[in-house]
């Protein structure tokens, strides 16, 4: 892992990188007003649910696939339209296809977009083609992106008044092992490895579609 390569992650998985996740929660906001995450304890215990059995493992799997696929522009279809197929609800697949057309459209300084795959490409493939194209380690960029992911949920419970910022430096630092061990899980998936378990989040994703007033779009 160069110097290089981290400094490409660092970039491409920024807050300030033009995807617009600021404003997606995954389901938080609407995981709030039900009550199921209330305080730094519940947080915690909700992000990690999403990354090792819910939404942001089949991501990494993905990713992972994604990047062992990088320059095979049918296998990158494929893996695209399965990763669409696993969203659950309308929110989350606007989610990964808006933020995957921005960063697709945001990458093109560092990976030519001949390389690239078109518009509507989900996130998780998007992040891994253009890490497969740069030959960037699967793992580190599956811990970037899942530590983006983290980092974008915290963000939002402050928002969400949950927690302060010292309270979700607390969580972030908590979340460090939970992000390494499911990096290195999926570096080593193959697509027979997706699935999860994590209902609740689930269920609060789609129920978000209806939820009035919010602050964010999914």
């Amino acid at each position: 892992m160069t110097t290089t390569a981290l400094l490409k992650l660092l970039s491409w998985l920024s807050p300030v990188f033009p995807v617009g996740g600021f404003a997606y929660s995954a389901g938080l906001e609407q995981a709030v007003q039900a009550g199921h995450v209330h305080d730094r304890s519940s947080l915690e215990d909700w992000v990690i649910v999403q990354i090792t059995q819910g939404t942001l493992w089949n991501d990494a799997v993905i990713l992972v696939e994604a990047h062992r696929s990088a320059g095979d522009a049918q296998a990158i279809k494929e893996t695209s339209s399965l990763c669409m197929a696993l969203c659950v609800g309308q929110e989350r697949l606007d989610e990964t296809l808006n933020q995957g057309t921005s960063f697709i459209e945001a990458v093109t300084p560092w990976v030519t977009r001949s390389v690239m795959p078109g518009r509507n490409t989900p996130l998780p493939v998007a992040v891994g083609v253009a890490a497969g194209c740069e030959q960037i380690d699967p793992r580190m960029t599956a811990s970037a992106y899942l530590h983006a992911f983290a980092s974008n949920q915290l963000q939002c419970a402050i928002r969400l008044s949950v927690t302060g910022q010292q309270g979700a430096a607390h969580v972030l630092a908590g979340l460090e092992p939970v992000i390494e061990r499911t990096a290195e899980r999926a570096a080593l998936s193959t697509l027979q490895d997706l699935g999860g378990a994590a209902f609740i989040a689930d269920i609060a994703a789609m129920n978000h579609e209806t939820l009035e007033p919010r602050l964010f779009l999914s």
